[in-house]
């Protein structure tokens, strides 16, 4: 475990870290697990751009387990790519979120899908997340195959979250979500189990916090 402020980061299994947390310890997880279509491995033919090394982190999707340790540990949960396992969820909802990435003609979908246990309508996050866009907020290529963008964690912060709400994500990645939440104020426990993206994670929220102490 380290801490960077107000963000606690776990370089672990989830499941075997959330078994040390209380019942409903925190009051809100938005969390991005593998959606079992084996990006991982498949990027670099899709692309043919940025390289990553291959991995087989997306092989599967969450167990029921994971989803009785989120439900248990958090009072509200948003989970992205739940339309690849709403199975193993078992909960309907009336309050889907539509990120539209305003992709225009290209090979990956218009957008992704994220269940929700709030009650209110189905919103719209229109984000343009492709190729120069995604460089532009980065300042360099995605160190991470399925990375979303800062500006859609700040999104959810501020239309799902209230202040003082403890955040947490089980599966950080490029820990977008680690400077969403540093520059709105919001305490986060976050979790990566790969050591690379771990340590590639970490970077970049260190380097976002002494950039903004410099200036």
């Amino acid at each position: 475990m380290e801490k960077f402020g107000n963000i606690t980061l776990y370089n672990d299994d989830c499941m075997n870290v959330m078994k040390t947390f209380k019942d409903k310890q925190f009051d809100l997880a938005i969390v991005d697990p593998p959606y079992g279509v084996n990006i991982g491995n498949k990027i670099n033919s899709i692309t043919g751009g940025i390289k990553f090394e291959p991995k087989d982190w997306d092989k599967n999707t969450p167990t029921d387990k994971y989803f009785t340790e989120l439900f248990r540990v958090s009072k509200n949960q948003i989970v992205w790519g739940a339309n690849y396992f709403m199975s193993k969820i078992k909960q309907d909802t009336p309050c889907w979120i539509f990120w539209d990435k305003n992709n225009g003609d290209s090979l990956f979908a218009d957008g992704e899908m994220a269940w929700t246990s709030f009650t209110s309508p189905i919103r719209l996050a229109k984000i343009h997340w492709c190729g120069s866009a995604a460089k532009h907020e980065t300042g360099q290529n995605k160190i991470h195959p399925t990375q979303k963008p800062i500006k859609l964690y700040k999104w959810i912060l501020m239309n799902y979250a209230k202040e003082g709400d403890k955040i947490l994500d089980t599966h950080f990645g490029s820990l977008s979500i680690g400077i969403a939440c540093h520059d709105l104020g919001f305490e986060l426990t976050a979790i990566e189990l790969d050591k690379d993206y771990y340590e590639a994670g970490k970077k970049r929220l260190i380097e976002h916090q002494m950039q903004l102490t410099i200036f």
